[in-house]
């Protein structure tokens, strides 16, 4: 048996409780990960309030799982027991947030030796989306500029780095107490969402230009104002609701759009696109062992502190990632 935090059925994240679970056994294809950590998502309480179909109750949730390698499953050859790996988990599969987790090998991707449990946990969901989005979608270039909302956000935050790090001007939003953290992490400019009008500021600071990229990651709402702030051939990317296209004039600015969601590789029956999941996960582990990748690990908490922790990550008032430790690392 192990220990897990489970959901008895869809509700808020407080309803979460301790049990004792059957260790699950990996079938065909998959590995048994030892969950050393897993990091905590805005879409961990988002789902545990709507629940899903293909759920079986009680249900652990928990995307974001790093540990090592516990048991193989039949045509596992790539990996053996006792390999540190990360990953991010399918929304519909039993989660990390337990002692043990199972996952499809091909979607995992080593730690680098230099890289702790708690740290690749905080990669998976936030890092990979914004560097699914800057690099697979946006391919983003030096000398662009790209405003990114929610720069003290998981998303937002590794979206600042990633640009940066790729040679962009990087225009960020953000509370005020945020800010410094914010430039520390590659923005030039930072603006203040609550007290700024974000479209006045963004054509003050290109000289009415407009910026070449967006990353939204606020609502679909935000990302139709966000069409007004793009140059000729401007790109949006977002990932909480796509803008109102019919605001779009044809054949004016010539924008492209791009809807990011990661984890639909597990759901779209795509192996290019799973294994793609875990090429990206080793790309940005290889930025974060190479210290150019700040993790923004900001917490680590206990298993039985998850519930409470999510329900912060709901009201919004945190900054860089949350991790749970499940067991001591070795």
């Amino acid at each position: 048996m192990m220990r897990a935090l489970i959901l008895d059925k869809p509700g808020h994240p407080e309803t979460l409780r301790i049990a004792e679970m059957a260790i699950p056994e990996p079938r065909k294809g998959e590995v048994r990960v030892r969950v050393h950590a897993v990091g905590l998502n805005p879409v961990d309480y988002k789902v545990a309030a709507s629940g899903n179909p293909n759920w079986t109750y009680p249900f652990i949730l928990g995307l974001d799982v790093a540990g090592t390698i516990d048991a193989v499953g039949d045509g596992v050859s790539n990996w053996t027991v006792g390999d540190r790996v990360f990953y991010h988990g399918n929304l519909t599969k039993s989660g990390g947030f337990a002692e043990y987790a199972i996952t499809t090998a091909h979607t995992i991707a080593t730690i680098p030796q230099n890289v702790s449990f708690e740290e690749a946990a905080a990669l998976p969901c936030a890092g990979m989306t914004a560097y699914q989005a800057l690099h697979r979608k946006l391919h983003i270039q030096s000398g662009q500029t790209i405003l990114i909302h929610g720069g003290a956000g998981g998303v937002g935050g590794f979206a600042v780095q990633l640009a940066a790090l790729a040679g962009l001007e990087v225009i960020s939003t953000a509370s005020s107490v945020n800010f410094t953290f914010v430039k520390e992490l590659g923005a030039r400019h930072v603006i203040n969402y609550h007290t700024e009008n974000v479209g006045v500021r963004v054509k003050e600071l290109t000289h009415g230009r407009g910026v070449d990229a967006v990353l939204n990651t606020v609502s679909g709402a935000v990302a139709t104002a966000d069409l007004d702030l793009l140059a000729f051939n401007g790109q949006l990317a977002y990932i909480a609701g796509a803008p109102d296209f019919a605001q779009v004039k044809p054949f004016t600015k010539a924008i492209s759009f791009h809807e990011i969601a990661l984890g639909g590789a597990h759901l779209s029956g795509d192996v290019i696109a799973q294994k793609d999941l875990a090429k990206m996960a080793a790309e940005l582990g290889a930025l974060v062992s190479e210290k150019k990748v700040n993790p923004m690990l900001s917490e680590v908490i206990s298993l039985e502190e998850i519930p409470h922790a999510l329900v912060r990550l709901s009201e919004r008032h945190v900054c860089g990632k949350i991790v749970a430790k499940i067991i001591e690392s070795l």
